[in-house]
């Protein structure tokens, strides 16, 4: 079994992923727009503004994969808790992240903090040698968490 993370946005996850990809030292390996669907029966158009949004989108950091997309925006005849919904900020969940050493803790906190919201600055603590928690600048709330040295 295994996790894997899917992140939602508003309109920006290309830049999004771009700036993962290079935070993370990862590889975006697919990329699909709303516009790349093909029309189904029953499906309200999609309003143009949509077409370029990314429907699906994958970055691939070493073994770990995150999975991410454009929220479509709220449609006409579409449940608004389903897929036309709109854009809903994430609530109620972190993602952690596990780096090995405090260096690149400091990094990857660092760099999700630029232009984001700090929770708790990164820091030691009883369990970790370094461990912060931060809101990015895309809206996606992250811990970074470095391994207990032992």
């Amino acid at each position: 079994m295994q996790f894997v993370p899917y992140l939602n946005f508003d309109g920006n996850c290309a830049e999004a992923l771009d700036f993962y990809a290079q935070l993370f030292g990862g590889q975006i390996v697919f990329k699909s727009t709303f516009g790349d669907m093909p029309p189904e029966e029953g499906m309200p158009p999609l309003p143009d503004a949509a077409k370029g949004l990314l429907m699906h989108a994958q970055l691939q950091v070493g073994a770990q994969l995150l999975m991410a997309s454009d929220a479509l925006p709220a449609m006409e005849g579409m449940d608004p808790e389903a897929c036309g919904g709109g854009y809903r900020k994430p609530q109620g969940l972190w993602v952690s992240i596990g780096v090995e050493t405090e260096v690149e803790g400091q990094h990857v906190f660092n760099g999700l903090s630029e232009g984001g919201q700090v929770t708790m600055p990164f820091t030691k603590t009883f369990w970790s040698p370094g461990f912060g928690m931060v809101t990015d600048r895309f809206g996606t709330p992250w811990m970074v968490n470095v391994a207990s040295a032992t």
